[in-house]
């Protein structure tokens, strides 16, 4: 039998707590997440899925999906990918879109030891980091979806999130990891927003999950002045954009 639930998308961004969102997304009952968790199921990378449709979709990745009635796939790649919105559109209609952000200096912090303990960087983090200030970093496609170096270029956010709000202009809701972990009523707020029992708490609300690795060389304070300096003009727009201030902007020595 055809079922016809809702869909949602957690599109991003890349280590921006994301994992633990998929958790409390993953513990309330009437939603389903798409599983296998890792690695990111990513369908919506090729055009194969347009082709396989709706219905293909629900029975690839949410066989468990029993009696809830909102299904959910988190694939941080999205956000980074404009022409992931066609087959979207083509293959779910109109979901709920939902992105996650973070302080993007502590966002690059943790996107640097996510590439360490996978292997694909071996410097220090603070000569990473000044290197990128300098440009983009080569990165081999064949092997990732996208550039595990991006660290400062994923973290301006507002460069990413217009295709997804031109498309969902109604249906996007941009949040804060700081917000999520700090504020008490957020998460209610979230479930409200995708339509279920605002009043669940599950198990895992409050576990630390996907750590980042520990500095050796904490990052100094010239550093991160040049740091914020590169994400002046980024921040001012995603505030005019989202019409908000945003919660790191008072954030001035090193990452906390």
């Amino acid at each position: 039998m055809t079922r016809t639930n809702r869909h949602f998308l957690v599109i991003g961004a890349q280590r921006c707590g994301t994992t633990y969102l998929h958790d409390l997304l993953a513990g309330h009952p009437d939603i389903a997440m798409a599983r296998p968790v890792r690695p990111e199921p990513k369908v919506f990378l090729t055009d194969e899925v347009v082709v396989r449709g709706v219905e293909w979709y629900d029975r690839t990745w949410f066989p468990h999906a029993g009696t809830a009635s909102l299904l959910g796939e988190k694939s941080t790649s999205y956000l980074e990918l404009p022409a992931a919105v066609a087959r979207v559109i083509a293959v779910l209609g109109s979901p709920q879109i939902l992105v996650q952000l973070r302080d993007p200096v502590e966002r690059a912090v943790s996107n640097w030891g996510f590439s360490r303990a996978h292997a694909m960087e071996d410097r220090p983090v603070s000569e990473a980091l000044a290197h990128n200030l300098d440009g983009p970093l080569p990165w081999d496609p064949q092997l990732t979806s996208v550039s595990p170096y991006a660290y400062l270029e994923r973290g301006r956010y507002a460069d990413y999130l217009a295709p997804w709000l031109e498309a969902f202009p109604d249906l996007v809701r941009v949040q804060f990891l700081e917000e999520l972990v700090e504020g008490p009523d957020s998460l209610g707020e979230l479930y409200e927003w995708l339509g279920v029992d605002a009043g669940v708490r599950p198990a895992s609300l409050g576990q630390r999950v996907n750590q980042g690795v520990d500095l050796e060389d904490p990052l100094d304070d010239a550093l991160v002045a040049r740091l914020r300096d590169y994400f002046r003009d980024s921040d001012q727009a995603l505030t005019e954009l989202l019409g908000r201030d945003l919660p790191w902007h008072e954030t001035v020595g090193g990452t906390r």
